[in-house]
């Protein structure tokens, strides 16, 4: 793109009226003495009010407070114990309701596939036969894919609280009602508004993290709060109890909708009053610790919460980056798998010759186990700096999974389990890998959110049509998971391409830094570095 770089909030505030210039002006004249004399970090943020106003519910937070955040952080001096002070009390505020608000998204996604091993499920909803119930699968992914994007772009204006309270409480809503609900066609509507309300949560709380953690201590974050092998495992548990519950107004399927249902709600209304939506409108932290904390960040990747380019310059800057169709090709390639092994986990354990209920408590260990192999394999990535690698080595062990499942599943059901513990912990640590990856790929940061968004979106598209590989019931569904094999290898080798490129752009925008610096053209260190910049290194 040929679009100039431009500093936090300056594309926002030309269209903001003499108010909020203003405003602007008073902070710059409160620089007395110069940025060396501002090094406590607080000087210019201590000239506005306590926080950030609003008109209304949706309506952004004044650029100004974003604005003097950035020039507090500039000048802040700080130590390497008061970095980790900062870092570990945003780790103990914001993780906290990241996790909780991801484990309860997994269970309204997911708890169908746990409610179709019970017959009065299939029974109220007509579910009966395989057609129907990949249907009911696969057309939750449409209203998911398509408002994606919009969705990030409406997440970047009112801010990362507000945007997630809608989309709890509509997915809680809807998941709610299916508790109530009778007949194939209701069932449908309601799949269709659970996608409409989680369009944009998971690509939107990768691009929330990356205002808060440098590229380095990504993975292993979003690993903590956004991989569904937590979420499976507890969830299979409560399966596992409330499907034998029973009572005149409601079966065991109904109490597990309905549990499952009511914390979303709650956490709905917790992240709208103690997320904050930037770190620059973070109450939990003090002038000081705000300066802090966008200074590290400053000095690894730069994000702007405000300004830059609209949604639409984002997306043209994506869509013809070659390094955004790689990552979608990764993502949509291993989440043909997730897609179906996060809905049919239950069925297949059934189809090895247990009981509905024992099913249920069956999917626990092999999501327990992955969670351990997605925790490492994050752990393990983000302190090697190396993404690549590790991708590739989870793609090969799902691979291996699905290749044992679709040869051995009617032989020996040993080795058929074993390989589902292959599959979940391969596929599932694959999350936290590649959405890390790209988010470190895509500068600047509104190039970033669209490019999450992007990736999510198109893949899902991919998604809609993932359930109907498992067409195979009476054959085991080994032609389905044969097609998962040749999926994952897709991804391997995609994950292959991708690293080869940006390393070979590394070693080339070296040498360009190199001729410049020869050259003597100084470095604009005030605005944030686009990933076209020779100064811009890729994480491999």
């Amino acid at each position: 793109m040929s679009q100039e770089p431009r500093r936090a909030g300056s594309s926002t505030l030309s269209d903001t009226g003499p108010a909020k210039q203003t405003l602007i002006e008073m902070v710059e004249a409160a620089s007395v003495g110069g940025v060396g004399a501002n090094t406590q970090g607080t000087a210019h943020q201590e000239k506005l009010g306590p926080k950030p106003k609003r008109k209304h519910f949706f309506s952004s937070l004044d650029p100004a407070y974003a604005d003097a955040v950035n020039r507090d952080a500039a000048a802040v001096e700080y130590t390497e114990e008061e970095e980790r002070a900062v870092k570990r009390k945003i780790d103990n505020t914001v993780l906290p309701l990241v996790i909780c608000s991801y484990v309860f998204n997994q269970f309204d996604r997911t708890n169908i596939g746990n409610a179709h091993v019970i017959k009065a499920f299939n029974d109220n909803f007509e579910i009966t036969n395989n057609d129907k119930w990949t249907l009911a699968l696969s057309i939750f992914y449409v209203g998911y894919c398509l408002l994606e994007m919009p969705a990030n772009v409406l997440q970047r204006h009112i801010g990362a609280n507000r945007f997630f309270f809608l989309s709890l409480t509509f997915w809680g809503l809807s998941s709610l009602s299916v508790v109530y609900a009778k007949g194939y066609a209701s069932l449908l509507v309601l799949r269709v508004l659970m996608g409409i309300g989680e369009a944009g949560y998971y690509a939107g709380m990768i691009y929330y993290l990356s205002f808060w953690y440098k590229r380095h201590e990504l993975a292993m974050r979003i690993s903590l709060c956004m991989t569904g092998t937590l979420p499976g495992a507890i969830g299979g548990l409560i399966a596992f109890g409330l499907v034998r519950a029973h009572t005149s107004l409601l079966s065991g399927w109904q109490f597990l909708f309905l549990i499952e249902a009511i914390p979303t709600l709650i956490m709905g209304v917790m992240i709208l009053f103690f997320l904050p939506s930037f770190p620059f409108s973070a109450t939990f932290l003090t002038h000081r610790e705000r300066a802090i904390a966008q200074a590290r960040l400053n000095r690894d990747h730069r994000p702007q919460s405000h300004g830059g380019m609209s949604g639409w310059a984002g997306f043209k800057a994506v869509v013809s980056d070659l390094n955004a169709w790689l990552f979608m090709l990764i993502y949509a390639s291993f989440n043909v798998g997730v897609a179906t092994v996060s809905y049919f986990l239950p069925t297949l354990i059934k189809n090895l010759g247990f009981s509905s209920i024992n099913a249920q408590g069956l999917t626990v260990a092999p999501y327990f186990v992955g969670w351990f192999m997605v925790f490492f394999q994050a752990w393990h990535s983000d302190r090697t700096r190396d993404r690549g690698w590790h991708i590739m080595l989870s793609c090969a062990i799902s691979f291996v999974g699905y290749v044992i499942l679709a040869t051995s599943v009617q032989k020996n059901v040993g080795a058929a389990y074993f390989a589902l513990f292959l599959v979940v912990g391969g596929n599932y640590s694959l999350f936290p890998l590649v959405m890390s990856w790209a988010a470190n790929a895509f500068s600047p940061t509104s190039k970033r959110g669209v490019g999450t968004a992007f990736i999510v979106s198109i893949s899902n598209c991919v998604s809609v049509g993932s359930p109907q590989i498992y067409f195979d019931p009476n054959d085991d569904y080994r032609k389905g998971h044969a097609i998962s094999a040749g999926c994952m290898l897709l991804s391997f080798l995609a994950a292959f391409a991708l690293r080869m490129r940006l390393s070979m752009l590394n070693e080339r925008n070296r040498k360009r830094r190199v001729a410049l610096l020869q050259e003597g053209e100084k470095e604009d260190e005030s605005v944030e570095i686009w990933d076209t910049d020779p100064r811009y290194v890729f994480m491999t």
